[in-house]
């Protein structure tokens, strides 16, 4: 066995191992680093594959940027994990359902997949015959044939940005914030008060008496 097909049988085990562990652990932040884990093999994985730009890619922008972000909003959050745990034994049948049903979808299009049709492979021959970088193949590949499912993810991506901005603007009773229209209109007198006061003060009272002149 050759070391390539040893560094599969790594990468494979420890990702799926750590792809279990993401569904499984309690912790939600345990389980955020289980899927950086898993990143990081699926990247090995793809680098073994030679598919240089997704591997690095992977990297940089789930590992680097967006599992990151997450992992530190979920540890400044204080989660109460006894209220997500309630209710999950009444909707398991609903969502044991949809599991299955999405598994069969993933199925169905993984084993279309597999049979490549005339064009894909006309596709294909010209690229192993005419080689070229991966990253000039990969954007070839998506600007030509999978135009159409491009277009679509990125409409979804669209939707999902503008989803979570919607959701950020909602008045909140215990939200605090700024607005900036008020901002801009302060003038100077607004910002600071001038107080006049005298610099010294008449003594209109006695000094007091100290003890030990009542004493005396």
């Amino acid at each position: 066995m050759d070391p390539q097909a040893v560094l599969f049988y790594v990468f494979s085990v420890i990702l799926l191992f750590a792809a279990f562990r993401v569904i499984t652990v309690s912790n939600p932040v345990h389980a955020a680093l289980f899927l950086v884990l898993s990143f990081f093999q699926a990247s090995g994985i793809w680098m073994l594959l030679q598919a240089e730009f997704l591997s690095i890619t992977l990297v940089l922008v789930y590992v680097g940027a967006v599992m990151v972000l997450f992992l530190f909003v979920v540890m400044m959050l204080d989660i109460d994990l006894e209220s997500l745990r309630k209710g999950f034994w009444r909707n398991f049948h609903l969502a044991a359902t949809l599991g299955a049903v999405v598994a069969l979808e993933l199925s169905a299009v993984l084993m279309g997949g597999f049979r490549l049709s005339q064009p894909a492979r006309a596709v294909g021959a010209a690229l192993d015959a005419d080689p070229m970088p991966n990253t000039q193949a990969l954007g070839i590949a998506l600007y030509t044939e999978f135009l159409y499912p491009l277009e679509l993810a990125a409409v979804i991506l669209l939707v999902a940005i503008i989803a979570a901005i919607a959701l950020t603007l909602r008045k909140r009773k215990d939200s605090k914030f700024q607005d900036p229209s008020q901002q801009i209109r302060v003038q100077p007198k607004d910002r600071m008060r001038l107080v006049k006061m005298k610099s010294v003060v008449d003594e209109l009272d006695p000094p007091l008496s100290t003890p030990a002149q009542e004493k005396s």
